[in-house]
């Protein structure tokens, strides 16, 4: 008997992977099928009615800047290619390539494209953020603010406002990062529901990054394009950032009623040892105040942040191999590659015709720019949704403004769903390494309110000349 049903379970097995191999198969030529449809329709559309084999020549690098165009950000929506182990960063890196080898943009014209102020910028507050982690200072700050609460809405703030505040001058998605084991060892062992006190981390971490230059990588590019100063931003954006703070404690406790309306008070618990390198952590501190000093004083924020960077590099504190590990090098290069890959569309795709139809959009309209920049962000994520409205930013009657927009709207409408935004997806996997489930729903019925109502005070704050 125990054979048979040894058998029989290889059997199955068997079953299913030919099943498997079945379907990565058939999405395989499904999307074979899908490139060569759209590669003939453009073709097509570029060609048509072309009198002798000249102009069809000509319009070839268009053609191919369309596909190649499309594509991209095709895979950069979905996450990864169907079938393949092609993700964001190599989608941006082949379509590069391919806008170079189709002849769209030369190799100097792709290296001209490439913002390397923004390049640098994020580089240089990768470098500071990996020297503030390893060297204890988030966890000493986390813990040191959750354990001090004896109410369960006092828990909340505090995880909100430490989130926010970090965030605001610190990368996002690292802070969330770091906050996620933080929160959830203390939420554990209060014996309190955790899921309430994820989504604070995450949606505080989104909003808080909001309100200055450096609080996340779309930022960083808006900060590179309009050459808008630092202080300018900041007092543009966080009366916005900190009412969205306000409103993050607000929906949670009314939607979680049971968790923060209550008389109940926290259990004692000793927290647990930080151990944090006391020499790095001074270090790490005073360069980073150092450098948001001279952000305020209007220094060039990506020439501040390397300089800054590499000073804690000269140290014997910790070895450099160490701070290497914790750049994301692949952000990095799907930063270089959008930059070409959005360059040849802009040169070749975008006719005059063409930039004249989305004027009369109207994007100089504020409500609608920010509704625009929402809906892409969360189509094909904020990044390259602020990358793709470049080319109609600048012809506006107030460009600046327009940008303050599409940094506030876009950096929001992470919070509108669980994939909105990198850094809920890393506060999702790592709670569910530590057997916690935040689910889709349980995100979106707080995520979408505070997204559509913070997104609203933004656009009536900068109406008003805010």
């Amino acid at each position: 008997m125990s054979l048979k049903i040894e058998i029989s379970d290889t059997t199955a097995r068997a079953r299913r992977k030919r099943w498997s191999h079945g379907v990565r198969a058939r999405l395989r030529w499904t999307l074979a099928a899908i490139l060569a449809v759209s590669a003939c329709a453009a073709g097509a559309f570029f060609v048509a009615g072309a009198p002798s084999v000249l102009p069809w020549l000509e319009n070839l690098p268009r053609a191919a800047a369309l596909i190649i165009f499309a594509l991209t950000y095709l895979v950069i929506a979905i996450g990864k290619l169907p079938g393949f182990h092609l993700d964001r960063a190599g989608a941006a890196l082949l379509g590069a390539s391919l806008m170079v080898a189709f002849g769209v943009l030369s190799l100097e014209d792709a290296f001209r494209a490439i913002d390397f102020e923004t390049i640098t910028l994020l580089l240089g507050m990768m470098i500071v953020v990996a020297n503030l982690r390893l060297s204890g200072f988030f966890r000493l700050v986390g813990s040191w603010a959750v354990t001090r609460a004896r109410h369960p809405l006092i828990l909340l703030v505090a995880v909100v406002a430490v989130a926010g505040s970090l965030s605001a001058f610190l990368v996002n998605d690292t802070i969330c990062l770091v906050m996620t084991p933080i929160v959830l060892d203390i939420v554990m062992r209060l014996k309190r529901d955790p899921v309430p006190y994820l989504l604070a981390a995450a949606m505080a971490s989104n909003i808080g990054s909001a309100a200055t230059i450096t609080g996340n990588p779309q930022n960083m590019i808006v900060g590179g394009l309009s050459h808008i100063r630092y202080g300018a931003f900041a007092a543009a954006l966080w009366p916005v950032a900190a009412a969205g703070l306000v409103l993050v404690v607000l929906f949670i406790a009314i939607v979680y009623r049971r968790e923060f309306l209550t008389r109940e008070r926290l259990l004692t618990v000793a927290p647990r040892p930080a151990r944090p390198h006391t020499p790095l952590v001074i270090e790490s501190v005073f360069v980073t105040v150092a450098m948001v000093v001279f952000f305020f004083a209007g220094q060039p924020v990506a020439k501040v942040a390397i300089i800054g960077g590499a000073l804690l590099l000269f140290t014997r504190r910790v070895k450099a191999d160490k701070v290497y590990r914790e750049i994301d090098w692949p952000l990095l290069v799907m930063f270089a590659g959008l930059f070409i890959v959005v360059d040849g569309a802009e040169k070749t795709v975008l006719t005059p015709d063409i930039i004249t139809a989305v004027g009369r959009l109207h994007l100089d309209n504020i409500p609608l720019l920010s509704a625009v920049t929402a809906g892409l962000s969360n189509l094909v994520s904020n990044v390259p949704a602020v990358l793709v409205l470049k080319p109609f930013i600048t012809g506006l009657h107030d460009p600046q403004r327009a940008w303050l927009a599409i940094a506030m709207a876009s950096t929001l409408a992470g919070n509108l769903t669980l994939v909105g935004s990198v850094a809920n997806l890393i506060v999702v996997q790592r709670a569910r390494a530590h057997g916690v489930n935040v689910d889709f729903w349980a995100y979106f019925k707080v995520g979408a309110p505070l997204t559509l109502l913070t997104i609203t005070i933004g656009v009536l704050w900068l109406q008003s000349g805010g």
